[in-house]
């Protein structure tokens, strides 16, 4: 059996990645719909069955997966990929707020350019609330309790507006006053992206 690691990784290789890591979802956004609406193991198994036929790979070619997500239990990534095959592949689940997705493709990555696999799987889902993104109320300290006490030093006082919203607000100011970044860059940077989403079917603006 040959070492991995005295192996030269060969384009197709790479090939067989990449259509994992475009930056398009693969499934259109929605709008939360309470009971009524899809649940995140049916969406799941669209966009990864999308990708599957995007990149021209069998699941059965898929070596690992890592699966990106914020609100529910543990595992549910397991619930996501088992739906496409049980190949007996090892599932990872990575949960890091509005990083996620980028942190699941960071580690699909990492998997690929490290030679531990071949083919690797990145996938994103979400079955959220509706209205604005809360803390929640999960037993033990909030992992935000140190960023919002700065925040709430910088700003001056506690705000009563979203907590999602204002993070990011004053996250932008203080880039503003430590940077000197103007606001029309700050609208240049989303002009960018909604002239991206537009061509996009399945972007959410």
């Amino acid at each position: 059996m040959k070492n991995r690691e005295d192996e030269q990784p060969s384009p197709i290789n790479y090939l067989l990645f990449l259509p994992f890591l475009s930056p398009s979802p693969r499934k259109q956004f929605e709008k939360p719909k309470g009971e009524g609406g899809k649940d995140f193991p049916e969406m799941a198994f669209e966009a990864g069955q999308k990708a599957l036929e995007d990149a021209h790979v069998d699941f059965s070619q898929v070596e690992q997966a890592v699966t990106g997500y914020v609100f529910g239990d543990s595992t549910k990534g397991q619930r996501a990929v088992y739906q496409l095959g049980m190949t007996g592949i090892p599932v990872y689940n990575t949960n890091n707020n509005c990083s996620t997705g980028a942190s699941a493709l960071f580690l699909a990555k990492q998997l690929v350019s490290g030679r531990v696999a071949d083919c690797v799987m990145a996938l994103g889902f979400e079955k959220m609330q509706k209205g604005s993104l809360s803390l929640g109320n999960a037993p033990g300290a909030n992992p935000l309790d140190h960023h919002m006490s700065r925040m709430t030093s910088f700003a001056g006082g506690p705000s009563t507006a979203p907590g999602a919203p204002w993070i990011f607000g004053m996250g932008g100011r203080h880039h503003m006053q430590k940077y000197g970044t103007t606001k029309e860059q700050f609208a240049k940077v989303a002009e960018k992206n909604h002239r991206h989403s537009a061509n996009n079917p399945y972007a959410q603006f």
